[in-house]
């Protein structure tokens, strides 16, 4: 598997100055946990899973979650974990009869309700659990975090050494996390948790819309989650513990509700500029064309989870995995710049001028930025120095709906 492998190799050499790396879910934990990247939602109910994954449905895709949990009633559990199972034979049986079929495998996840339901699962699957990377953990508090990853620990300390290492993915997303009374001591509980088990923690999960339930709202599709002060505020201390950089877990951005259904009432926010500047006279065109079939505060909120230090985002709509994937990716400026910062930290200077001659670089106040920079690169590629994400975009839309 690799990020827009769909391209063909003309449009390749065009946009990238460095390709994203191959990997799978046997590749390595750091590798993996921002390959999670748009990870699409699904019902674990849905009948035609393995031919969705073998046909490549949905373009681009590189990551798909079947739900469990909220996305089932409460009466299909046992008929979902039936349906999923089944789904997961007939692509293994596939799979063995073509091995060929392994490069349109995204990389799957199951999510569940409760630590019953996933020591179910884990025996009702058996071997088929070597094709999932992992399972998201809704709900996690310190005490049930505790027995999900006794269990995560326990499966993969019995498990074939061959077989891939099958990953946690924790959901924070309870009252307790959200209100401001309680939110430290759970969050410093669930951290011990986590360093305790963390080389089975693949990244950290926000939920904002359990967060926003309960303070009973939900924002419009004007408006980003860093916009709505109460879960603004929670984004924040998790970011501020579990992404520091001397233990660094990825963290993933929270779901966007939204998909386009017809014209946009609102004028679009995203700023003209970018368009113009990367696709030249026609980036009016395709602004206009782009914005009023997909929804511009999907874009701004995950410019904004960039800026925070999040890669990875939780999506509902085919129509969010290639504009989500895109963003991610380096541009050849971040990248000379972190390459620079690297090369240069041996002491001998503390500070020189980017070789765009637009911002001074500083080697030990941005080395954390750059490491980062690099590891997102492996996995999204490197820009051309004339392209940008929009470039990208561009290229998906002409083929996809112009």
């Amino acid at each position: 598997m690799r990020y827009f492998n769909y391209l063909s190799q003309a449009e390749e050499q065009e946009l990238f100055y460095s390709l994203p790396v191959d990997y799978n879910n046997t590749s390595e934990q750091e590798l993996l946990a921002y390959a999670v990247g748009a990870a699409l939602y699904c019902p674990a109910t849905r009948p035609t899973i393995a031919t969705d994954v073998l046909s490549g449905k949905h373009l681009g895709l590189t990551s798909w979650v079947f739900d469990l949990e909220d996305a089932i009633g409460d009466q299909q559990v046992e008929a979902a974990e039936m349906s999923l199972t089944v789904q997961m034979h007939r692509l293994r049986m596939s799979l063995e009869q073509d091995p060929a079929l392994y490069n349109r495998v995204p990389l799957m996840f199951i999510r569940v309700r409760s630590v019953e339901q996933l020591q179910r699962v884990l025996e009702r699957m058996g071997p088929l659990m070597e094709m999932i990377t992992g399972v998201m953990l809704p709900k996690f508090g310190a005490e049930q975090g505790e027995r999900y990853f006794q269990t995560i620990a326990q499966y993969n300390q019995s498990k074939d050494s061959c077989a891939p290492v099958l990953y946690g993915l924790p959901i924070l997303e309870t009252a307790e996390v959200i209100y401001r009374e309680s939110r430290l001591d759970a969050l410093l509980a669930i951290k011990r948790v986590l360093d305790q088990y963390r080389s089975y923690v693949l990244n950290v999960r926000i939920g904002a819309t359990d967060f926003s339930s309960l303070f009973g709202l939900r924002r419009n599709p004007d408006v980003t989650i860093y916009e709505i002060t109460p879960i603004r505020d929670c984004i924040s201390d998790i970011i501020n513990l579990f992404g520091r950089m001397d233990a660094p877990y990825v963290i993933s951005g929270p779901v966007w509700e939204y998909f386009a259904s017809g014209e946009r009432v609102l004028k679009p926010q995203i700023r003209q500029s970018p368009f113009e500047e990367a696709l030249g006279p026609d980036g009016r065109r395709l602004r206009n064309e782009y914005i009023n079939r997909h929804v511009d505060g999907l874009i701004r909120e995950v410019m904004m989870d960039k800026e925070n230090g999040i890669v990875g985002k939780t999506i509902i709509h085919p129509s969010h995995i290639r504009l989500v994937q895109s963003m991610y990716t380096v541009t050849r400026e971040e990248y000379d710049d972190a390459i620079g910062i690297i090369e240069r930290n041996n002491g001998e200077l503390g500070v020189f001028k980017s070789g765009y001659s637009n911002k001074m670089n500083e080697i030990k106040p941005h080395l954390n930025w750059a490491k980062k920079v690099l590891a997102r690169s492996k996995i999204y590629g490197v820009l051309h120095e004339q392209q940008h994400f929009i470039s990208l975009l561009s290229e998906q839309e002409r083929s996809v709906y112009v």
